[in-house]
């Protein structure tokens, strides 16, 4: 189910020199430590007495969250969303206070992909194949509106998209990897402001060939 490279960048949004973000209110490095959180969702297996290394996640949430990017946005002949960091912009992003209610829901949607990968193919998520991940993140898309696996689904892919084409100082877009997919021309870190009629999407075209 993984989406088409260009299909999935058409839900880019370009203002001034940079991709506007979702979480753009929570992109504050010195923001103040989040409110406590309450017992981790059911669904994930215990990680023992050795302390996450991770802000949000543990250490299994984290890989369930880094396989179902990958299948979001896999490698091919450019980078994918590992290749770019893009689950340690997240793990990082919903550490924000102002994310608190979004951080409960990715957290809730990650454990219910995860029973559901062991329901239906005995199996947690990250070990799951390829084609058995398609499919779970399949029935999540296809979920009715308003349900909570929908929910999930879209606040994967826009953290997802998020941590792709973002800030690399947010803790995503290694090496600007996606900003020069998009063709944006950087200086230093920093996305320098796109030439007057630039179109990230017409860019993306011409760059997988049509």
């Amino acid at each position: 189910m993984a989406l088409k490279r260009r299909v999935f960048l058409k839900h880019l949004t370009f203002a001034g020199g940079g991709v506007v973000l979702l979480g753009d209110t929570a992109c504050q490095k010195d923001a103040p430590a989040p409110p406590p959180s309450p017992p981790k969702p059911a669904g994930l297996k215990p990680t023992g007495l050795t302390a996450s290394k991770y802000r949000t996640f543990t250490t299994e949430e984290y890989a369930v969250v880094s396989a179902a990017c990958e299948r979001v946005l896999p490698k091919d002949a450019d980078p994918g969303a590992l290749d770019a960091d893009v689950p340690v912009y997240i793990d990082r992003m919903l550490q924000s206070p102002v994310l608190h209610q979004m951080k409960e829901d990715f957290l809730s949607g990650t454990a219910a992909l995860n029973r559901r990968a062991n329901r239906m193919f005995k199996v947690g998520f990250a070990k799951a194949k390829p084609e058995q991940q398609d499919e779970l993140l399949r029935i999540f898309k296809e979920s009715p509106e308003g349900s909570g696996e929908a929910h999930y689904y879209e606040l994967l892919v826009v953290l997802t998209l998020e941590g792709f084409l973002g800030d690399p100082s947010y803790g995503g877009n290694k090496d600007g990897v996606g900003w020069a997919l998009v063709g944006f021309n950087t200086v230093g870190t920093q996305a320098a402001e796109p030439q007057p009629g630039y179109d990230g999407v017409g860019h993306l075209h011409h760059h997988k060939g049509g």
